[in-house]
């Protein structure tokens, strides 16, 4: 590096720092205590208005004012005396260093009952008052800051077995520093009681200059005056009407602010350290009976995020006379966590500013679009965010953002990108067993092999069968097109047979999101399209206890399939396919262990002892699929690069499906089936959380379809949960022992307590598990219908890592039939 190139970037440091600290702001200054440190999140304001700003984390505040703006400016921090300063005579531009000293919460002035304690009576208030504040506060329009940043210490090289990088340049040579860092300026309009529109103005990320912020005001919208705060779970609110049966409190004393309101400082103790709830300080406005201040901790364990060790919430409020409402004027959020040996910490800060309170909104203002950006939002300069960011950037922020800058220019070039590939691109002899990815950052195409061990796995008619996996990716544009194909390859040791398939996949955009899929190939499948067996649980199943459940038959296709949202809320989905069905037999009876009195059974899902006999016969037919699912409620965010859709909790979802079998070589293995499914979560405040999903269906024609057409319920004969939920599985149930080719209906509903239940229970909410409640139903023609129970444990493991879960099932049928002990393997899930 040249000392000329040295130069030049410490002159565009120290330029832009000298922009920062002085530019756009009318008042600027330092917050300090009386020993000189500084104090981070001030609330400076003018009085008796929501125009206003925050101290950053080294001290340092601006202010932007017109000259109708001057007032009396006021310096408001929890701890300490209320500043003001009367700007009506100052000239601006104005530097205002203050020196803040600490306020004593007095217990003087108070006397406790022995027959009460003051806080109970304080907080019952509140709670009283808690509704009366929702309606207060039914409609405004604000401005919104928002900044986001996220620190990681003495990082990994690797994370089970892949390279972390430096991620973007945010690390430095100790694998420390800023890994994401983004700003954001928008409004917002609320209508009680949750519609939330966002136009934001401005979006910046560090590193990134097209990138847009994902800091929205709804990801923080707070409202402690509801019941419960979604933070991971539902977490009780400390003010809620049943917030005594989760918290004790205590008087810790009282002070008056600047108008002279007597202000409640109330420690919020946990009853139980479990609880899906906050531990700190709540300050309340006497006789006004509202929130002035609150300072709240809850760790990773009691909110269930297991990277998070401990996340903390601070909101300040302000009172404005000519409005008579107190309302949120700062929120800070920080967490610190840990994970695979990563440990960080982060801080997500809010503003709010310049409010009003409309009588009511005009017609339109509130539709399903709750978040949208304005044109070149990613594009503004630095000057504009000197001028318009209400809390001026700290040095760290300031170089992070200068240090990405100037490296991301570099790391778009295609040298650079080439010579980080040639790196990263370079072969092993030990990738000959674990693979091997190769990527063209500059063109951004990436393909990868998979190593020939990682898809081995053992059933009856193949034998052992190791396999291969082709992936190609091409990634064309901002609205995320790509172009991908997969190839997988296949061979059985025991039955002597090479099988390959192909998958080529076109998404034309990130809006509507448009796919075309075109398969095709050789592979055998399991009767139920829907795989209920995992396959290396069934090796393990079949090695060790010589119970071969996964039936197969072989299936030589074509198949192109295409899917689009065609309006909000609405997607369609479709597929048509030409198939030859063939049947295949046992060729291996290989296990780990011997046991004399067991033996594998056949591969006909109908009769395990009819060896050598199909359950169909073989033939070909054209398969047709249609079908759409509706999300009733459906609002979405509208980012320039894409739609993102969000489900509305408050209404189920609903699929309607066809399913046709035509031109069959077999006439009777022609049909129809159509199907309808129903299925919702949500969560039942601090009760936990509920889902149910519902099916019915019925076939035309179908009295004599081949075995693989009839509708397979999901059993499990294993006792191993490779699902996060229940919601489509019966665990007790023989997997293919209720299939059918006539009516159906099937219903599986689940309820998580989430803590609710085990966090009232000495000694076993230390164990932070959560009980969960499940009940399944399936009624078919011509049978008695078909019930299960259970009742689980879930959260089960040790510290961070909590992925097992355990159900005791008890299935009836015309009476009892059975019961089984399921273990949960939630990791599985997510495993390809």
């Amino acid at each position: 590096m040249t000392l000329s190139f040295r130069m030049k970037k410490f002159l565009l440091f120290f330029s832009l720092l000298l922009l920062n600290l002085n530019l756009g702001a009318q008042v600027k200054g330092k917050v300090t205590d009386s020993d000189g440190n500084p104090l981070s999140t001030v609330n400076i304001y003018i009085e008796n208005s929501f125009i206003g700003t925050t101290t950053n984390d080294d001290g340092f505040f601006e202010l932007a004012l017109t000259r109708d703006q001057k007032g009396i400016l006021v310096f408001k921090y929890l701890g300490f005396k209320t500043i003001k300063r009367d700007l009506t005579d100052e000239r601006l531009p104005l530097n205002l260093d203050i020196v803040m000293q600490e306020e004593r919460f007095s217990l003087d002035e108070v006397v406790v009952s022995t027959d009460d304690n003051p806080a109970n009576r304080i907080i019952r208030m509140a709670i009283a008052n808690r509704k009366n504040m929702l309606d207060k506060i039914s409609t405004f329009k604000a401005k919104f800051y928002s900044r986001g940043l996220i620190r990681i210490k003495n990082a990994p090289e690797k994370i089970l077995g892949r390279d972390l990088g430096d991620l973007g340049g945010g690390l430095d040579s100790t694998r420390s520093g800023i890994v994401y860092l983004s700003e954001t300026i928008s409004e917002i309009s609320f209508e009680q009681p949750n519609n939330l529109y966002e136009k934001i103005k401005a979006s910046k990320v560090s590193g990134d200059d097209s990138g847009f912020s994902f800091n929205t005001a709804s990801d923080v919208n707070f409202n402690f005056y509801q019941n419960t705060i979604e933070l991971g779970n539902q977490i009780v609110s400390p003010i809620a009407d049943y917030a005594f049966s989760y918290y004790r409190y205590r008087l810790e004393g009282i002070s008056y602010d600047e108008n002279g309101n007597l202000i409640n400082k109330i420690s919020v103790i946990p009853r139980r350290e479990n609880d899906r709830i906050f531990k700190g300080t709540i300050y309340i406005v006497e006789d006004q009976w509202s929130i002035y201040a609150l300072e709240l901790d809850i760790t990773g364990e009691q909110a269930q995020i297991p990277p998070a060790d401990v996340i903390t919430l601070n909101q300040r409020f302000s009172f404005s006379d000519k409005d008579r409402i107190w309302v949120l004027i700062s929120q800070n959020i920080d967490f610190s966590f840990s994970i695979f040996g990563v440990q960080g910490s982060g801080n997500f800060r809010a503003v709010y500013s310049n409010y009003n309170f409309p009588d009511s909104f005009k017609k339109g203002t509130f539709t399903k679009e709750i978040l949208s950006f304005e044109n070149a939002a990613n594009k503004k300069d630095s000057l504009f965010w000197v001028m318009e960011r209400p809390v001026p950037l700290t040095v760290e922020e300031l170089t992070d953002y200068i240090k990405k800058d100037s490296i991301q220019i570099l790391r778009k070039s295609k040298p650079y990108q080439d010579s980080i590939d040639t790196k990263g691109n370079k072969f092993k002899m030990g990738n000959l067993l674990t693979g091997y990815n190769h990527q063209n950052s500059y063109e951004d195409r990436y393909w990868s092999i998979s190593g020939p061990l990682s898809k081995l796995s053992y059933n009856t008619v193949q034998g052992w069968k190791p396999g291969l996996r082709l992936n190609f990716r091409k990634n064309y544009d901002d609205f995320n097109r790509y172009f991908e194909m997969t190839h997988e390859a296949d061979y059985g040791i025991s039955d002597k047979k090479f099988r390959f398939n192909s998958r080529f996949v076109y998404k034309f955009n990130n809006i509507s999101r448009p796919y075309l899929a075109l398969s095709g190939g050789n592979a055998l499948r399991q009767f139920n399209p829907d795989n209920p067996i995992e396959p290396n649980i069934n090796s393990i199943s079949s090695l060790f206890f010589e119970d071969n459940y996964m039936k197969l038959y072989e299936r030589v296709f074509v198949n192109l399939a295409y899917s689009e949202e065609w309006f909000n809320g609405l997607r369609f989905f479709s597929n048509l396919s030409y198939e030859q069905r063939k049947p295949v037999y046992n060729n291996s009876k290989y296990r780990v262990i011997d046991e004399n009195d067991d033996e594998y059974s056949s591969n006909n899902p109908v009769d395990e002892s009819a060896f050598g006999i199909s359950p169909f016969e073989k033939h070909s037919l054209v398969r047709l699929n249609l079908g759409t699912t509706i999300t009733f409620g459906q609002t979405y965010m509208s980012y320039p690069d894409g739609k993102f859709n969000l489900s509305n909790p408050k209404y189920p979802r609903l699929q309607l499906r066809y399913r046709g079998g035509l031109g069959s070589t077999v006439s009777d293995y022609n049909y129809h089936m159509i199907m309808g499914r129903l299925f919702q979560s949500f969560d039942v405040g601090n009760k936990g959380y509920f889902q149910y999903n519902l099916k019915a269906g019925t076939f035309i024609n179908g009295d004599d379809i081949a075995f693989m057409d009839y509708k397979h319920f999901n059993g499990n004969q294993t006792h191993v949960g490779t699902q996060i939920n229940y919601t489509n599985v019966f665990n007790n149930l023989p997997y293919y022992e209720r299939s059918t080719n006539s009516g159906f209906i099937e219903f599986h509903a689940e309820h998580d307590f989430r803590g609710f239940i085990m966090g009232k229970i000495p000694a076993l909410n230390t164990l932070n598990f959560n009980l969960i409640l499940g009940a399944h139903a399936l009624a078919t023609e011509n049978s008695n219908p078909y019930y299960e129970f259970s009742i689980g444990l879930d959260n089960i493991g040790f510290k961070k890592i909590r992925v097992l879960r355990l159900d005791y099932v008890r299935s009836y049928q015309g009476g009892f039939k059975n019961d089984a002990i399921v273990f949960g393997l939630k990791f599985l899930d997510f495993i390809d």
